[in-house]
């Protein structure tokens, strides 16, 4: 890749302070860099919108785990999007979506813990790429939305709309169950690949998503395909359905029930055989328990996850979560939010068993291990600016070990992410 195509993340911050001190009222302005003196609104009445923004995520390990000491990942996202109805005119233009990404730092899991959940969400893939290159529009009714392009599922598929999981800064939270894309060729944010998706609208409280997505493990976090759309090896194609049922009224809530199938032929788990067809389904829950009458904004949100994926294939066939979230716990604080999250990974059975074998045929004594890794977490949103957010965070990891067949201690982490928008 051409040197003059490495935007590092100290030049776009750098960029960004000298808008800042271009532009005045700091702690007012929505974004970091503001409004560039009119530009930015003009451009995006005009039809084409500018985005950025910038995560990093310091993780302590304080006892347990492989070590003490600390590690920092980031994540930096640049975005234009340009809506082709403004841009020419035309009646139902729709919208095409650049996104490029960059990822620095060091793990935290790896490094300090030896867990199989990332402790930072944004850790991962460190290297400048294309994340997403996409047009986006309805398609003969109004109800239907197609997209097609270079992007991953998981921006569509898979997740919460609501963002309720993102007030966690474990990647076993944030996001998508990893045993998702761990067992098959689903994709979540930053790996993309080639594919389009359909949404349906029934009604104002129930929509269908379907999706097909070309499969390339060898493409997957690998920095020579940064800038390369079409494929390196195909092996299959990744098919989601997803129902989403959105409760309306006094207590909201978000439904989602989905299956996913892949048709790759991948080996066996234990086995010289391949398998066929590695799938799996999932259900997502975000709803509302209480709101304060008294305080508009204040309400209390509870989350639930659970997936199960291919035992044939898949590192670990279950993943459990649930938690609440409290969003503007005081009075004057109103986009604050208080979270507090269980999560369970369940490693496959057939993966055990070959860590157990091995060491078996190595002449050493296999651990006596728990059957799965679990998380707590804790976090506290601080909205310090509209732009800024800071989160102190504390996770517990249980059984770190699970999935490596290692006697690891429970480790106690403590961290700090700090995101903002450029």
């Amino acid at each position: 890749m051409p040197s003059a195509t490495r935007m590092t993340p100290t030049l776009l911050l750098a960029l960004a302070s000298t808008a800042v001190l271009a532009d005045g009222n700091l702690m007012q302005r929505t974004t970091l860099s503001g409004d560039w003196g009119g530009l930015r609104s003009q451009l995006e009445a005009d039809g084409i919108r500018f985005t950025g923004d910038y995560s990093g995520e310091t993780a302590y390990n304080a006892h347990g785990g492989l070590r003490r000491s600390a590690r920092y990942s980031q994540n930096v996202k640049l975005g234009v999007q340009f809506d082709l109805s403004k841009l020419y005119g035309l009646d139902n233009g729709g919208k095409v979506q650049l996104t490029i990404n960059d990822r620095r730092g060091n793990s935290a899991s790896a490094d300090l813990v030896g867990n199989r959940l990332p402790i930072q969400e944004n850790y991962g893939g460190l290297y400048t790429r294309l994340t997403e290159l996409s047009y986006e529009r309805s398609l003969f009714t109004p109800a239907l939305n197609v997209k097609l392009g270079y992007m991953a599922m998981g921006n569509d598929l898979g997740g919460l709309d609501s963002g309720i999981l993102c007030n966690f800064m474990n990647a076993g939270f944030c996001g998508h169950p990893l045993n998702m894309s761990g067992g098959s060729g689903w994709t979540n944010y930053p790996n993309a690949h080639l594919g389009a998706r359909l949404k349906y609208d029934f009604s104002p409280s129930w929509q269908l998503r379907v999706a097909a997505f070309n499969v390339d493990p060898q493409s997957n976090g690998n920095s020579s395909r940064a800038w390369h759309l079409g494929p390196k090896h195909t092996t299959g194609t990744v098919l989601p359905v997803e129902l989403v049922y959105k409760l309306q009224g006094e207590l909201p809530g978000e439904y989602k029930l989905g299956y996913y199938y892949d048709s790759s032929n991948v080996r066996r788990i234990g086995s010289d055989r391949e398998v066929a067809g590695r799938g799996g389904h999932y259900l997502l829950i975000d709803q509302a328990l209480w709101n304060d009458p008294t305080s508009a904004g204040r309400s209390l949100h509870a989350f639930g996850q659970y997936s199960a994926s291919s035992k044939a294939a898949s590192p670990f066939t279950r993943w459990y979560g649930a938690g609440v979230v409290l969003y503007k716990p005081f009075e004057g604080r109103p986009r604050d939010t208080l979270a507090l999250g269980y999560g369970r990974a369940v490693p496959n059975p057939r993966s055990r068993e070959v860590l157990e074998a091995s060491a078996f045929e190595a002449g050493r004594d296999f651990p006596d291990l728990d059957s799965a890794e679990q998380l707590i977490e804790l976090s506290y949103g601080y909205q310090a600016t509209p732009w800024l957010n800071l989160r102190p965070d504390v996770q517990y990891i249980i059984e770190p070990g699970a999935f490596s067949g290692k006697a690891i201690d429970n480790a106690l982490i403590v961290g700090l992410q700090v995101k903002a928008s450029f």
